[in-house]
């Protein structure tokens, strides 16, 4: 199961709640009639499902109502579940693209066919991603998604074909 958001305060007196997105497709995953799972991470039990009844975003968050849920106490008891979708619900992706639980875990080689680790976690600070490569030395090593430094994928393979840019050892 994926994480597609984090139900934070309640909202308002009818059960809403604000709700942290953890997904790329937030018009799919909070759309009137999508059905989620509110999920215990602390305890990994799965609660219940519920359906979005309406949803809209507000200052960074999305203010989302559920059909079994109607009143502001019945909402206080989701604080901090997660609300999380199966595997067989994940959105399509174009060619080329990639979810991130695909790739963390991949052996990474240099174009000269010199491994220089896994990738163990990807960041998104702004432009583009950051695919972050911890060496067998243990140093974190941080590579721009752009496609200068990442030359190519393979999933089913386990394997990232990077080309090291002047700068990026330093």
């Amino acid at each position: 199961m994926y994480t597609v958001g984090v139900i934070g305060a309640t909202h308002g007196l009818r059960g809403e709640v604000r709700v942290l997105s953890r997904t790329d497709f937030p018009e799919l995953r909070f759309a009137p009639g999508s059905r989620l799972l509110l999920v215990d991470a602390a305890r990994d039990a799965v609660l219940r499902e519920v359906t979005v009844q309406a949803a809209r975003r507000q200052k960074g968050v999305y203010i989302v109502a559920f059909g079994e849920v109607d009143s502001i106490g019945d909402a206080a008891a989701l604080r901090g579940l997660h609300l999380k979708v199966d595997e067989s619900q994940l959105a399509p992706l174009a060619e080329g693209e990639h979810f991130i639980h695909e790739l963390v875990g991949c052996d990474v080689y240099t174009d000269e066919g010199e491994r220089l680790g896994e990738l163990t976690q990807v960041l998104a600070p702004g432009a583009n991603d950051v695919y972050v490569v911890r060496t067998a030395a243990g140093r974190d090593v941080l590579l721009p998604a752009i496609r200068e430094c990442i030359l190519g994928i393979d999933v089913a393979g386990r394997r990232v074909n990077v080309h090291m840019m002047p700068g990026l050892l330093d």
